[in-house]
Formats: C-alpha cells, structure tokens, sequence
C-alpha cells in the first residue's frame, strides 16, 4: 500500500512539472525609450552680419614726399591726429575642426581719422580679409588673426594755394590684424579687434605741373564689434536611447 502511494505522488509531481514547463514565460516588458540631447557643442559655420564702432590714429612712420611749398620751406604731410571709426561688417566662417575655425570678412568704415594743416585723412576705407582662429578653451570663445585686401579715400589738403583746396584719390593696399570673439548665444557674438591697414597712392603736385608724389599712410585702428549669426547651432541632435 505505501509504494503505491509513493508511485501515485511522484506521478502527480512529475505532470506537474511537465504541465508548468508548458506555461509561456512572463519577463518584464523593456524599459520605455528616453530622449536626450548631447552635451552642447557651438558651431561658427555660416554667415554673419554685425557693425563696429572704434578708434583709430595715424602711423607717425606716415611716407610720402612732401607736394607743397611755402616760403618757410617745405611742409611735411604726416600727421598722426586720432578719430572715430564705425561701420558694418559682413562674413563667413567655417568649422574646419573643433578646435579651428577658417572664414572671409568685408567692413566698410567711415573716418575721422587725420586732420591738421596740410594734413591727410581718410574719410572710409574698407577690407577684404581671411581669418583663422582657434577655439582652445571654449568653443563659444575665438581667437583668431586676419589679413588682406584694403582701400580707402585717402585725402590731403587743406593747401595754401589754392585757398581751402584739397586733393584725394582712392588708395589701395593691405590690413593686418587680430582679434577675440565670443558668442554669448546660439546666434550672437561680440568682439574687440586691432587692425593696421596701409594705404597709399600717386598724387599729383598741385603747384608743379607734371609732377607728381607716392603718398602712404598707415592707420591703427582699436574697434569692438557686435555680430548676428544666421547659421549657428547651438547642439546635437535629439536622439533615442536605451
């Protein structure tokens, strides 16, 4: 009677077991995907627009001989007086690496810089430059030098014959430079920027006819500008993860 028993229940046990073997397995479903956005990473590519607004000074190393003559001899034309600078500016950058940034800027600006008797002025000139800068700190902040192309109304005068004459003529020559910028947006920036330009042109003696005079000037100019970015981006995409 009792290995009857025990036969009855190791048969009950075994379909059991069977029988729970033959149940679909029950997991926990997956975790529900969760956006996230990267670490933000500032891009310089694209265009910009923006204005400058500074100071500039003749270059006291000012060449050119001097085109006019009084009694008390001849006058020399240099003339280092100070004035305000301001104008826009256009350009565009690209992101060649994370750490380097390549571009192309034109500015056009008015000047009041010069003055004095027989003095030159410059009342505007403009540049076209490249630029190459780094980001070796933080990728919103630039620091980059430039150089070019540059050309400007380059005038001089007055004379004492005749009474209040002036001549000018357009002067063409290159810019030197450097500068930092921060972009304080996705879209905004700021800098400040030294540019040296040197300019110069063959002028016509007013009081010797047939002759004439090389005149070139240098100009120091110290400006802090202020620039829109319509291409800028401000992080990586949005993207699932698991």
């Amino acid at each position: 009677m009792k290995k009857l028993l025990a036969a009855a229940a190791l048969a009950a046990t075994s379909v059991g077991a069977a029988q729970a073997a033959d149940l679909p397995t029950r997991k926990a479903p997956p975790p529900p995907a969760i956006a996230y956005s990267p670490a933000s990473v500032y891009s310089w590519d694209g265009f910009y627009a923006g204005s400058s607004i500074g100071y500039g000074w003749m270059d006291k190393f000012n060449a050119g001989a001097p085109i006019a003559f009084v009694p008390g001899g001849f006058i020399a034309l240099s003339d280092p007086h100070g004035g305000v600078v301001v104008g826009p500016q256009v350009g565009f950058n690209y992101q060649v690496s994370p750490m380097f940034v390549a571009g192309l800027e034109a500015d056009w600006q008015g000047s009041s810089v010069g003055g004095g008797r027989i003095g030159r002025r410059t009342p505007w000139f403009a540049t076209l430059r490249g630029r190459l800068g780094v980001t070796p700190f933080d990728p919103r902040l630039m620091v980059y030098a430039t150089g070019g192309f540059a050309f400007g109304q380059l005038r001089i005068g007055d004379f004492p014959l005749p009474v209040g004459g002036t001549i000018s003529q357009t002067a063409t020559g290159w810019a030197l430079g450097g500068g930092v910028e921060y972009a304080f947006t996705d879209n905004w920036s700021t800098k400040v920027e030294y540019l040296y330009t040197k300019i110069g042109a063959n002028f016509a003696n007013p009081l010797v006819f047939g002759s004439s005079a090389q005149q070139r000037v240098g100009e120091h100019v110290v400006r802090i500008g202020l620039n829109y970015h319509f291409n800028a981006f401000g992080g990586g995409p949005v993207v699932a993860r698991y």
